[in-house]
């Protein structure tokens, strides 16, 4: 008996690892069609709304123009808030420029030669060179997105008739735990994303208020700028923090101001994304802060910047199918989830 349960674990860790392995080389295939599931769950009510009135091609046409306007609003409000800030910063240009040179000869000074680095590495072929792999990021990115739309597309109107082939199977248990499993999925991903909402906004109102507070240029902007990034946990909130330090080290006259806004801002950020959004996420979704880190993680990993922002989304769809079946259960109990076996309409 023993020695079964071995082989069984043994398969199931050979088998975990070619999928991920799978994953890793398919990322181009794989990756925009978890973004186009997650994005379908999301949208699936208003769609299936507008169908129950509308002819179904009108109807996904108002739920594409819906979520693309939704898309293009958070990206206007990240290039206005980029914008106005990325033109001070231009502005400053001279005084980055001072600041960069006097680091240059302080660690002259104490023995570090910053240029001969510089030259070696920082050359003219260094910058075609990332010139390059920018370009070719940017239709990576595209190629990304359209395709991503066209599963989208394709899934909005594929939904009733999988849901009825489904229903028609001959295994009734199967066809429960795929129906009962994608419904409770759908509504976990829409409370999933309220919950991310609600913390990038409380992150954005504290960041805005604490650049008002000590003074810092641009307070609205940097709420703004830290309220659309913190949707990409840890990147975005990275960035979310070094640009406004940036500022602050043209704006004020002493290292220790700037210094402070830096730990302030960190500050914000550590307390909203490591204490209390994994404990809402993980109380209202019913899974452990630790699986929302790892997930992060290793979807990271897998899929670069795709996979932080999707990872959670993908592992709850796992544990929520994990806890439709007895025999998987034990899955989603051991990692946090607490409502085995149920299912919700999507």
């Amino acid at each position: 008996m023993a020695a079964s349960v071995e082989v069984k674990v043994s398969a199931a860790i050979v088998a975990a690892v070619a999928v991920s392995f799978a994953l890793y080389q398919a990322a181009s295939v794989f990756a925009p069609l978890a973004v186009a599931l997650f994005a379908i769950g999301i949208v699936w009510p208003l769609q299936h709304w507008l169908q129950l009135r509308l002819p179904t091609l009108i109807a996904l046409a108002i739920t594409l123009i819906v979520t693309i306007t939704v898309c293009l609003a958070f990206a206007s409000l990240a290039a206005w808030g980029f914008g106005r800030v990325g033109r001070s910063l231009i502005a400053d240009a001279p005084r980055y420029q001072a600041l960069y040179e006097n680091l240059v000869k302080w660690l002259d000074d104490h023995g570090i030669s910053v240029m001969g680095v510089w030259a070696e590495h920082f050359n003219v072929g260094w910058a075609l060179r990332a010139a390059q792999r920018v370009a070719g990021r940017i239709n990576v990115t595209l190629r990304f997105w359209l395709i991503a739309l066209v599963y989208l597309i394709l899934g909005l109107l594929e939904v009733g008739d999988i849901c009825r082939e489904i229903e028609a199977l001959n295994n009734p248990e199967v066809s429960r735990v795929l129906l009962n499993g994608s419904a409770a999925t759908a509504i976990k991903f829409r409370k999933y994303l309220w919950v991310r909402t609600q913390m990038s906004a409380l992150t954005g109102l504290l960041v805005g208020l604490f650049a008002l507070a000590t003074g810092l240029q641009f307070a609205a902007e940097w709420g703004v700028i830290a309220f659309v990034l913190n949707y990409i946990p840890f990147i975005g909130p990275f960035i979310a923090t070094l640009f406004p330090t940036l500022l602050a080290m043209t704006q004020f006259d002493s290292w220790q101001a700037v210094l402070g806004a830096f730990i302030g801002l960190n500050i914000i950020q550590f307390i909203v994304g490591s204490y209390v959004e994994p404990r809402v996420s993980g109380g209202v979704l019913s899974i452990s802060p630790f699986v929302v880190l790892f997930a992060i993680f290793f979807w990271t990993f897998l899929w670069g910047l795709i996979g932080t922002f999707i990872g959670v989304p993908i592992t709850l769809a796992i544990l929520t199918f994990c806890s439709q079946h007895p025999s998987s259960r034990w899955v989603s109990d051991l990692l946090g989830e607490s409502e085995p076996g149920a299912a919700g309409k999507a």
